[in-house]
């Protein structure tokens, strides 16, 4: 019996546009990422209406998540249940600084962050195998609480990335070639210990183009 998650990534930050690395502090949403917010919630109201299931609503206890969710939450009339789980990888100190700050000023852990290796952790900061578990246990529970249902999940672009290694059996040093798009919805089921994906980075709700701040940026949707 499968359990069906939406995993939608935060709308944009300010800091999202100047790609500067969030991880653990708590940024808020900018003019652009709570109108897509609306949008968001727009489409998921709609679709519930014609139909279609929902059953929980989980975020990170981030604000940039919470804000995502809470329009479409509160509409809906259900509970939002935060996770602080679902929050982004932190990346201690080279949170606050884009990549070029962040090698002025640590050339050595930057030089070693490039070569991908799973096993380092940014001075304070959590390595990407550490993040990658913790995103898993706290997943684990949510898959266990709703057997057969369709639930939502607002948290951020690191965690979307651990989801789509795990459905793709992708190493953690892999490149990545698929998109982490602001306000997307990712669509996940988990079955019998196995995640598979369903369709990813569907932004078909917002009129503007979204945008993965560290990989490309995609066209507006219809064009």
């Amino acid at each position: 019996m499968a359990t069906q998650i939406l995993f939608i990534r935060h709308g944009e930050t300010a800091w999202n546009r100047i790609k500067r690395i969030q991880g653990h502090i708590d940024i808020a949403l900018a003019e652009t990422g709570l109108a897509q917010a609306q949008q968001l919630a727009a489409r998921l109201i709609a679709e519930v209406r014609e139909g279609a299931r929902l059953d929980a609503v989980y975020s990170s206890d981030l604000q940039r998540a919470q804000q995502t969710a809470q329009p479409f939450a509160s509409a809906l009339g259900l509970p939002l249940h935060l996770r602080e789980g679902l929050r982004e990888r932190s990346y201690g100190a080279f949170q606050g600084y884009d990549r070029e700050q962040i090698a002025a000023r640590f050339p050595d852990e930057y030089a070693h962050w490039q070569t991908r290796d799973a096993g380092f952790a940014p001075p304070g900061g959590e390595s990407q195998r550490g993040f990658y578990h913790r995103v898993l246990h706290a997943l684990e529970p949510l898959v266990a609480a709703h057997p057969g249902g369709r639930i939502a999940c607002v948290t951020h672009g690191g965690v979307l990335d651990c989801v789509y290694r795990l459905a793709g059996h992708l190493s953690l040093d892999a490149p990545r070639d698929y998109a982490l798009l602001n306000t997307s919805i990712n669509v996940v089921d988990f079955a019998g210990g196995v995640a598979t994906v369903v369709s990813w980075a569907d932004v078909e709700h917002l009129t503007a183009c979204s945008q993965d701040d560290t990989f490309k940026q995609v066209p507006e949707p219809g064009r």
